[in-house]
């Protein structure tokens, strides 16, 4: 007796996804019985499983967050959406889709690091490549990177992942060499890839961090054009959570 079509198509399905050659799937689920096709859709349906598990810990270890964060429990209170935006369809990672940018700006501890990290860990489980920087380490890590005469692949590296997130733009000063890499970065990131940029700042103030008003203003043109701003206004969690109070 031929195995049932449904099965066929969980062995072929199964199968190509384990990268295997479509056309000797669809012949063994012809020749084998019910019970054998069943037993070999049920394995190559674990053997997928084990890879996907595989390959999400790997993006994840790659991506090198910080802390581990989801969005469970997640205070979604001092966010400030964006026309045309909101939880749904940033849980959904459309933007990383439509290869947009967000800008989480506002005040200190209201959770933008959180939601970017939680972005990140979302993409990975996902099986999209994402890859996590202050703007600070970046820049350091480019800069070992050129030291070491390797600049140009640690870039492309960088500019393979998915969703690119720059964490503390504005937290610490550049030098004029620092700013430049860091534009580097977002030019070739523009309309390649979703950067997440998190920051205190407003746009008017990129110049000091930059340290040149004109090299501000081509980053700000890059992201705005297919970006979102996603505002946060608030009580820092950190200090509403302290342990130390005053009295």
């Amino acid at each position: 007796m031929a195995a049932s079509e449904e099965l066929a198509h969980r062995v072929v399905e199964a199968g190509r996804s384990c990268s295997l050659t479509t056309a000797v799937l669809e012949e063994w689920s012809r020749l084998g019985t019910p019970k054998q096709v069943e037993y070999l859709a049920g394995y190559l349906e674990a053997e997928r499983s084990s890879r996907e598990a595989s390959k999400r810990a790997t993006l994840l270890r790659r991506c090198a967050l910080p802390a581990p964060k989801t969005f469970d429990g997640y205070d979604w209170s001092a966010v400030s959406w964006p026309e045309g935006m909101g939880r749904e369809s940033l849980l959904a990672l459309d933007f990383v889709e439509r290869r947009e940018d967000l800008v989480l700006m506002g005040d200190v501890g209201t959770g933008k690091t959180h939601m970017a990290s939680a972005l990140c860990a979302l993409a990975c489980e996902r099986r999209l490549e994402a890859r996590f920087f202050t703007a600070s380490s970046l820049v350091m890590r480019l800069r070992r990177a050129r030291g070491d005469g390797r600049l140009d692949r640690e870039a492309a590296l960088i500019g393979k992942a998915r969703l690119l997130v720059i964490d503390e733009l504005g937290f610490l000063p550049l030098d004029a060499d620092g700013a430049r890499l860091l534009f580097q970065v977002f030019a070739d990131a523009y309309e390649r890839q979703s950067v997440v940029i998190t920051t205190n700042l407003e746009f008017s103030r990129w110049g000091s961090v930059f340290g040149d008003d004109q090299m501000a203003a081509a980053v700000i043109d890059r992201i705005v054009h297919h970006g979102r701003l996603v505002q946060f206004r608030g009580e820092s969690y950190r200090v509403r959570h302290a342990l130390m109070q005053e009295g």
